[in-house]
C-alpha cells in the first residue's frame, strides 16, 4: 500500500511492518498505540522504525492512518484521570475509607 508520511511516499505492507518490528522492544506507551503481532507499540516508535525518520518529522495521526489501512489495530491515548475536587484532607479520608470532613 502506498502512503505518505512526513511528505515522503512509502510502499508499506502488513508483512513488511511485521518483519521490521520483529525483535524491537516496545517503549513505554504514553499516547496512541498500535498492536503489531502480540505487542503494543507506541505509534511514534513504529513510525520511526518503519520510515527511518526522526519522530519530529511526522505526526502520530499519519502513522495511525497508515497502520489502520494496513489492518493493524490502533488505540487512542489512555484516559487521564479527572482532577480531584477533594483537598488533601479529603483525599486522605477517601483513601482511609471514611467520609470527607465538611
Amino acid at each position: 500500500m502506498r502512503c505518505v508520511i512526513a511528505r515522503f511516499p512509502f510502499d508499506l505492507t502488513k508483512s513488511g511492518v511485521l518483519d521490521t518490528m520483529k525483535g524491537i522492544k516496545p517503549e513505554l506507551i504514553t499516547g496512541e498505540s498500535v498492536v503489531i503481532g502480540r505487542r503494543h507499540y507506541p505509534v511514534m516508535q513504529v513510525g520511526q522504525v518503519v520510515t527511518r525518520q526522526d519522530r519530529r518529522d511526522f505526526s502520530a495521526r499519519e502513522v495511525v492512518r497508515a497502520m489502520t489501512r494496513l489492518g493493524f489495530t490502533c488505540h487512542g491515548a489512555p484516559a487521564v484521570a479527572p482532577p480531584s475536587i477533594l483537598g488533601p484532607v479529603g483525599q486522605a479520608s477517601a483513601l482511609l475509607g471514611s467520609a470527607p470532613p465538611r
